[in-house]
C-alpha cells in the first residue's frame, strides 16, 4: 500500500516534469525554424562579420517572426475560449 502512495504522489512530479521538457522542446523547434527563416531572407553572402544591412535584417526579422507567432498563439487562444463558451452556453 505504500507503494501505491509514493506512485500517486509522483505522478504529479512526473506530469510536471513531461510539460517542463515539452515547453523546452517547443522552444528550441521555433528558435530553429526562426533561425532558418531569418537565415534564409537575410544572409546574402556569409562572412566572417555582418555588415549593418544584414544585422538589421536579422533584428527586424526575429521581431516580426516573434509578433507573428504571439498573434497567433492569442488567436488560438480566442478561438478556444469562444469554441468553450458556445459549449456551454449549448449545455445549458
Amino acid at each position: 500500500m505504500n507503494m501505491e502512495n509514493q506512485g500517486a504522489t509522483a505522478d504529479p512530479q512526473l506530469q510536471q516534469f513531461i510539460e517542463i521538457e515539452s515547453q523546452k522542446q517547443r522552444f528550441q523547434q521555433l528558435v530553429h525554424q526562426m533561425t532558418e527563416v531569418c537565415w534564409e531572407k537575410c544572409m546574402d553572402k556569409p562572412g566572417p562579420k555582418l555588415d549593418s544591412r544584414t544585422e538589421i535584417c536579422f533584428v527586424n526579422c526575429v521581431e516580426r517572426f516573434i509578433d507573428t507567432s504571439q498573434f497567433i498563439l492569442n488567436r488560438l487562444e480566442q478561438t478556444q475560449r469562444s469554441t468553450v463558451s458556445f459549449s456551454e452556453s449549448m449545455s445549458e
